[in-house]
């Protein structure tokens, strides 16, 4: 009933987008003479905020055809490398010359699935292009994957996530950004154990909900005071037709979009109201910006109902992992059987998501990794999305991340070395 709810609403706002589109068209309209008047330009803003704010956002495109390198302008393609039912292994491939990219180390970066496609991650995957060679896992909304394809759980997660390192080979650095650091921790766990020879050679964890007992949200505290039964009770709707994954049973995006929206309702109020504002007065450069934003943040996916509710049971309720208690499969995740691949976490100081230290717990239940092979940073002045995006990302994280992925990929010292300058 409550998918139903939503595409019946979403059916009500056409013909209002329909008019705001209109209204858009006529006030901007350079034969019309209101549209260089005050009241012209507040009747265009108007409606282009209004149709906004009730469009229905589709998958975004990564938007990575060329990448800047030096003088040149290298370009750049996507090409699927491996896939399942939920997910794509994109690589994005850079046209140049073989010797050049071979000395750049393979990146597998494991994008989070939290109710954003795999695209918020466009400037993490721009900037880490520039030193590696770069993969990506683009996961499938569960709202367009057939019934007849079965689930999709944590386990299954997991299990991915180790494919995924067999695919890419040895030599290989996993990079998870936010949620999958729990899982692509507990993946590394079951290869080192195993003696796998594809484990990565190091493990980057940004953002992750590791140990949400430290310095708990607001997001945590919900979940866990909610508990497991209240989500299946509560925010566990099933795909309506037509779309695809009919009688899916999901934890539509569009929930968690309201959810991440009211944590924060007067910053993104403030924030369309600057919108408004800056198409009134013109300044193409700021609304653009915002448009381009709200673009990749209203966008949103289907998760599966399975995934979801036992994420929310292993990781903030029961906190399994900190504790000792994960298993996959029936098999007992041991942090520390990790002893070859490197650790590195970065956190930032003003994350309302996964609190400051969550991310950092990684180290000490990863007690057999050497000391020279471990790394945490802490960036002042960002908050969860600026951990993975924006300016101090591309200036102050990622040539960390680089530096420390060259460290650990045969030797690399002078790369290494040069990266960490810069970062300084």
């Amino acid at each position: 009933m409550l998918y139903k709810m939503f595409e019946l609403n979403q059916a009500a706002l056409v013909p209002m987008r329909a008019a705001a589109d209109f209204g858009q068209i006529y006030f901007r309209n350079p034969f019309n003479p209101w549209s260089q008047t005050p009241v012209g330009r507040n009747m265009a803003a108007m409606f282009e905020v209004v149709e906004r704010v009730t469009r229905r956002y589709g998958k975004p495109d990564f938007r990575i055809s060329e990448l800047p390198m030096g003088d040149a302008i290298i370009p750049v393609s996507e090409e699927i490398v491996w896939q399942r039912p939920f997910c794509n292994l994109l690589h994005f491939k850079k046209d140049m010359p073989g010797r050049k990219r071979a000395k750049q180390p393979k990146l597998l970066i494991v994008a989070p699935m939290s109710g954003h496609h795999a695209t918020l991650l466009r400037g993490t995957v721009r900037t880490m292009l520039e030193h590696q060679d770069v993969y990506v896992t683009d996961w499938i909304d569960a709202q367009q994957v057939p019934i007849n394809q079965g689930t999709f759980d944590l386990d299954d997660y997991i299990d991915y996530v180790v494919n995924m390192l067999h695919v890419l080979g040895p030599d290989t650095h996993v990079m998870a950004v936010c949620q999958p650091s729990v899982p692509v921790l507990a993946a590394v766990a079951l290869m080192s154990a195993r003696k796998d020879p594809c484990v990565p050679a190091s493990m980057t964890l940004m953002g992750g909900p590791i140990d949400t007992r430290r310095n708990s949200t607001l997001v945590n505290n919900l979940a866990e005071q909610r508990g497991t039964a209240w989500f299946r009770r509560n925010a566990i709707a099933k795909v309506p037709f037509p779309h695809p994954g009919v009688m899916r049973d999901v934890y539509p995006g569009f929930l968690q979009l309201n959810g991440f929206m009211s944590m924060n309702l007067d910053r993104h109020m403030h924030a369309h109201k600057d919108l408004f504002m800056h198409l009134v007065s013109g300044d193409g450069d700021s609304a653009d910006k915002h448009k381009e934003f709200y673009d990749e943040y209203l966008s949103v996916m289907d998760l599966t109902a399975e995934f979801f509710l036992q994420t929310v049971e292993v990781v903030f309720v029961n906190h399994d992992l900190p504790k000792g208690r994960m298993v996959h499969r029936g098999t007992p995740i041991d942090p520390g059987a990790i002893r070859d691949c490197a650790l590195m976490t970065v956190e930032g100081e003003k994350d309302d998501i996964s609190g400051v230290g969550q991310t950092e717990a990684a180290h000490d239940i990863c007690v057999n990794i050497p000391q020279d092979k471990r790394q945490h940073y802490l960036q002042d002045g960002v908050g969860h999305y600026g951990v993975f995006n924006g300016y101090r990302f591309r200036t102050e994280i990622a040539p960390r991340i680089s530096a420390f992925i060259q460290e650990n990929s045969g030797g690399l010292k002078a790369m290494a070395r040069t990266l960490r300058r810069r970062a300084s």
